[in-house]
């Protein structure tokens, strides 16, 4: 696998952490106050409040750990060379040998739906002279 498919892939992990320890967090948080005017929040008996700050400690590790292996993908990329200015010089290379195999590739394909065309066309006269042809009785 590429290193950008690498980077896209990490990007989907830390995406997945992030939105499983959200989702944790918003579904498992003990109640809080916010402010005095409000009554004191329930507290639910079956909640284990050192079992969700381990939970938040792993959470928060596989966030870290996923960013820390994206900044190596980062990290491994190669430098560019020269600057912006070539690599604006070698994107307008690369347009121009695109562009050259896009018209050769046009031209095969021109020439490959001729010699299709001759070849219905042959296959259309040797279909019709089969069935012109009279059977011996």
């Amino acid at each position: 696998m590429d290193i950008i498919s690498q980077l896209q892939e990490q990007v989907n992990n830390i995406a997945s952490v992030a939105f499983n320890t959200f989702g944790t967090l918003q579904r498992d948080a003990p109640p809080v106050r916010l402010s005095p005017n409000y009554p004191e929040p329930p507290v639910n008996p079956a909640e284990d409040a050192s079992t969700f700050a381990e939970q938040t400690k792993l959470m928060s590790a596989a966030l870290v750990k996923a960013a820390k292996q994206f900044d190596s993908l980062v990290a491994a990329l190669p430098l560019a060379d020269g600057g912006e200015e070539a690599q604006l010089k070698r994107i307008a290379e690369l347009q121009a040998d695109n562009d050259a195999v896009g018209k050769e590739l046009q031209k095969q394909l021109e020439a490959a739906e001729k010699e299709l065309n001759q070849v219905q066309e042959l296959f259309s006269k040797v279909t019709d002279n089969q069935f012109n042809m009279k059977r011996p009785d």
